[in-house]
């Protein structure tokens, strides 16, 4: 069976339209996602048994016979962690995370007793940014974006936005080869190099940034500053992801 992947851009797409912040269903953008991956197949009449060899995870049945879901269990979101490419998100970690980490930003359930939409969203962002950082520095980034910790309603941004705009920003980065993460290192290095007179970072940038216009300077800095953070960490989720696929490729093919 063939598996069913999605990029972090389609998946924050997913949550966004399970939050009601989406003009597209949640049934609309996992067809589109499906559709773009057997292009060819729908063009020859061949969608039905390019479907039925299609692995699909109980959570997306769910979403598909539902048309919408509100909350998820720990299970239900490590099933969805494992269809984003270049994750390697676990319940078990997701378990140590709720229980002791970030307690103090995930919480209890917020939806009975499942995990909200928002709930999932920290918890792919934790599994990002550990690629590059350690749990401390990720806790004193969520000090300035989540505020305190026990209220919703003082984020300077929602989780599920911040995971879908640094979702944008990496797919900028991977589509332009000036803006992979060599290119965005030496640039940083320049003293007179600034994101915001990069036309590509600023135009990814400002499709989040405009949203949050009513946010004062140094809290749009703080947002800008943790979006290119969360970017650079999904390369490099992405550059570990190819060092493994290399190493089992080294192993199993000595033959």
């Amino acid at each position: 069976m063939e598996a069913f992947t999605l990029s972090r851009k389609e998946m924050s797409g997913l949550l966004l339209s399970l939050t009601g912040n989406s003009e597209q269903k949640p049934l609309h953008i996992l067809q589109e996602v499906w559709t773009k991956l057997h292009h060819e197949e729908v063009k020859q009449g061949m969608s039905l048994p390019a479907f039925l060899s299609t692995e699909i995870p109980p959570i997306l049945q769910k979403i598909i016979k539902r048309g919408n879901v509100k909350g998820f269990s720990l299970s239900d979101i490590a099933a969805l962690g494992h269809l984003i490419e270049y994750s390697t998100l676990s319940a078990t970690a997701m378990q140590n995370w709720v229980k002791r980490d970030f307690k103090e930003y995930l919480g209890s359930p917020r939806e009975g007793k499942k995990y909200s939409v928002n709930q999932a969203a920290l918890l792919f962002i934790i599994d990002d940014l550990k690629a590059v950082l350690d749990f401390e520095s990720i806790r004193q980034l969520f000090r300035l974006l989540f505020l305190k910790p026990e209220r919703d309603d003082d984020d300077l941004v929602e989780p599920a936005q911040l995971y879908h705009g640094y979702a944008e920003l990496f797919e900028e980065i991977k589509r332009s080869p000036a803006l992979q993460a060599q290119g965005i290192a030496e640039r940083s290095a320049n003293k007179d190099y600034s994101w915001k007179t990069d036309s590509s970072l600023r135009s990814a940038m400002d499709k989040l940034m405009n949203r949050l216009n009513h946010l004062t300077r140094p809290q749009r800095d703080a947002v800008q500053n943790m979006l290119m953070i969360s970017a650079i960490s999904v390369q490099t989720c992405y550059f570990q992801a190819l060092a493994r696929q290399y190493f089992n490729a080294a192993l199993f093919l000595d033959f």
